[in-house]
């Protein structure tokens, strides 16, 4: 089985890795994913039997601290006014730095929202990965607005070199 993709988009984007490009490998036996896309660059790695060598996580998508009361809420916001919602979104992701990042906006879906709010990061599948010779990276804003940065970094610290870049938000 061949990866297919080598950079997964955030929930509301595409084709943004040149945001990253400052950290981004690519490279053949390298696997990135920014936020949402994280989990599906996680989920592609796990999956595939190909050689990956690194797996960038770029704001991975961590709301497993959350409750459900914060998931439901952000799911009906979204439902009664996805528009609203996903410009709010933006406003929230954007550092002073990067500012322009309209043209990496792409809709997305109630379905997305639903699985990023609800996905379960594992320790048991992270260290899988270390055990296959993976190394991992896990990259997080101190300012990000849209994941708690500082629990996302106690919960990977264990399986991966994670950079705590301070004064950055969720777009790094």
């Amino acid at each position: 089985m061949m990866i297919s993709k080598r950079f997964f988009s955030g929930f509301c984007f595409k084709n943004e890795s040149e945001l990253f490009s400052e950290y981004l490998i690519q490279n053949d036996f390298t696997v990135s994913g920014f936020s949402y896309g994280a989990i599906k660059a996680f989920e592609e790695v796990l999956n595939s039997k190909q050689r990956v060598d690194k797996l960038q996580l770029f704001s991975p998508a961590f709301f497993q601290t959350q409750d459900k009361k914060y998931k439901r809420m952000q799911l009906m916001f979204f439902k009664k006014d996805s528009d609203s919602y996903c410009k709010n979104f933006l406003k929230n992701v954007v550092n002073p730095t990067n500012t322009n990042i309209d043209k990496y906006f792409s809709m997305g879906t109630y379905e997305e929202l639903e699985e990023l709010l609800n996905y379960e990061w594992s320790e048991e599948k992270l260290q899988e990965l270390v055990n296959r010779g993976t190394k991992i990276e896990v990259y997080l804003g101190s300012e990000d607005k849209i994941i708690d940065p500082l629990k996302a970094k106690e919960f990977f610290l264990n399986y991966s070199t994670t950079y705590y870049i301070k004064k950055k938000g969720h777009i790094l």
